[in-house]
């Protein structure tokens, strides 16, 4: 699969997925899910989370592609305002190693919604047996001042869980959940 086309299909995953806003709850633990939607092999799950107003929401994918493309992208936070769906900007913070970094990004939401900002911290992690990746990417608080008219999402969980499916062949399941602090 060209880059391009890569970039298209993980814009669909992340379409969905990046601007919900709900309660925390263990990622895939929730036995609830019903499927939503199946449109290019994408398949979208929504789950009811107790106690929320916002429907949980888990993306299941398959692509022709190899691990290392989608990490790669995903790692690359400097370019995700061209491709993450609603992103007005995104900057690393802090790169401790090609496998962690923390990085800000403001998400452009229409009127009437304020735009939200969040701090992320990204960890890539693979089990050497099975090879499958999984990078984390929980918010952290303290390490960018609140700005003025913009609500802060200072609670929140992503995981992308990517497994071999086969020759050039990825699954990949994510997850958001957040809590507008």
């Amino acid at each position: 699969m060209n880059a391009n086309k890569l970039t298209q299909s993980i814009y669909k995953v992340f379409l969905v997925s990046l601007l919900l806003v709900f309660k925390l709850n263990p990622l895939f633990a929730q036995g609830n899910w019903e499927l939503h939607t199946d449109n290019d092999g994408i398949k979208i799950y929504t789950g009811i989370v107790p106690d929320s107003k916002v429907k949980a929401i888990k993306v299941d994918a398959e692509f022709d592609a190899e691990a290392s493309q989608l990490v790669a992208l995903i790692m690359d936070v400097n370019s995700s305002a061209g491709w993450v769906y609603h992103t007005k900007s995104a900057t690393v913070i802090k790169q401790v190693s090609p496998s962690e970094l923390y990085y800000y990004s403001e998400v452009n939401l229409p009127w009437p919604a304020t735009n939200r900002d969040f701090v992320a911290h990204l960890t890539v992690n693979q089990n050497p047996d099975t090879k499958v990746i999984t990078i984390d990417g929980p918010a952290v608080s303290g390490m960018v001042p609140v700005k003025t008219g913009i609500v802060r999402i200072e609670h929140s969980v992503g995981k992308w869980v990517i497994t071999p499916a086969g020759p050039d062949k990825i699954k990949v399941v994510s997850c958001q959940l957040q809590i507008v602090g």
